[in-house]
């Protein structure tokens, strides 16, 4: 029976309407791509993958978008953010993959992009590649490094705007688990309306944090009634990335703003952002791009008023947006076998429903 998403069980995580897809992709110009490496190698499994976020259609090195990244627990070893939070300013895809896998990542990426430009490290500078990850050694050989350069170009390549986003046990997903279930892959997305014209925050998220006994969905804690077993981390406490994005025109100060609501979002399912849990957060609109080489001295944005409810509004987007990607993450990943005969099964989608249908 083919996987449905949470909202297709007729729930739904606050009042702001969703995108057409309910998806990242409702932003106007972001593309998602995947590459998912699901095999078994000389007595080992490669559970692991590359997930790509493209800001727009053009070149993200001539045409900066607008970003900020804020850390809820920092446990993480990612590349870029320093810069990206110094400047404001993204200027690669965001890839996602496990963790001894960004450097091979951060190297295919920056392959991509000088053929892209051959300006990029010889006379127009640097470039500044965004990677994050999560560990996804109960299922994957990370140790395996199997994750190549080549991945990374190919996930670029794949990338699709405008369309529905591939969940779950897929790409850098495909060997993640959260709350001790098979997690991974999930997207949302709202849609606010400003004088008369629409605009979206959208979020995705790479899953692989949490204990089954924290989980919660709408406020119920699910997770101390479920009776199915599931995968203990060990000594793994997880991780989360959440990747928010908007074609609204915002400022990077605005932006660190509804990165940090993204938290709530992640605290309604449970988490506490463990001592070992990489938390963070990136955020960017496309709604303000910022030239290589500007023309004059002086640069003119477009930002959106604070002294009104929109800004709330769009924190409220965040929260809620967060809180269903991952639902969906869990809802729609399938049960993996994985290294050393591990098994993460899928989410007991029946048995939540009957605890959220439940008086």
């Amino acid at each position: 029976m083919s996987k449905k998403r949470f909202r297709d069980y007729g729930f739904a995580v606050g009042k702001l309407p969703t995108g057409k897809y309910n998806s990242i992709t409702d932003v106007r110009g972001v593309a998602v791509g995947h590459v998912t490496l699901n095999m078994n190698l000389s007595g080992t499994s490669v559970r692991t993958g590359v997930t790509a976020i493209l800001p727009h259609p053009g070149n993200p090195f001539r045409e900066k978008v607008v970003a900020a990244a804020h850390i809820i627990n920092g446990f993480g070893k990612t590349t870029g953010l320093v810069q990206l939070n110094e400047l404001g300013t993204l200027e690669s895809p965001i890839m996602l993959t496990n963790t001894f896998s960004v450097p091979a990542v951060t190297e295919g990426t920056l392959q991509y992009m000088m053929a892209m430009d051959e300006g990029i490290g010889d006379q127009d500078g640097s470039l500044n590649v965004v990677t994050g990850e999560c560990n996804d050694k109960l299922l994957n050989d990370m140790r395996g490094l199997h994750v190549r350069p080549e991945h990374a170009v190919e996930a670029i390549r794949q990338a699709r705007s405008n369309q529905p986003v591939a969940e779950g046990a897929v790409g850098a997903g495909t060997g993640m688990v959260c709350f001790g279930y098979k997690g991974g892959i999930g997207t949302s997305s709202r849609r606010v309306t400003v004088e008369g014209n629409d605009y979206h925050i959208g979020v995705l998220v790479l899953t692989n944090y949490g204990k089954d006994e924290d989980l919660t969905i709408l406020g119920r804690p699910v997770g101390t009634y479920l009776r199915q077993k599931s995968l203990e981390r060990g000594n793994n406490d997880g991780s989360i990335i959440i990747v928010i994005s908007t074609d609204l025109p915002l400022d990077a100060r605005q932006l660190q703003r509804i990165a940090k609501r993204a938290g709530f979002g992640l605290a309604r399912t449970g988490s506490i952002a463990h001592h070992g849990s990489g938390d963070i957060v990136i955020a960017f609109s496309n709604g303000n791009r910022i030239p290589h080489t500007p023309e004059t001295g002086f640069l003119t944005l477009k930002c959106i008023r604070e002294d009104g409810p929109l800004m709330s509004e769009c924190f409220r987007a965040a929260a809620d947006a967060t809180e269903e990607a991952i639902y969906n993450s869990l809802f729609m990943a399938e049960t993996t076998l994985g290294r050393g005969g591990s098994e993460v099964h899928s989410f007991p989608v029946e048995e939540v429903l009957s605890i959220l249908r439940s008086p």
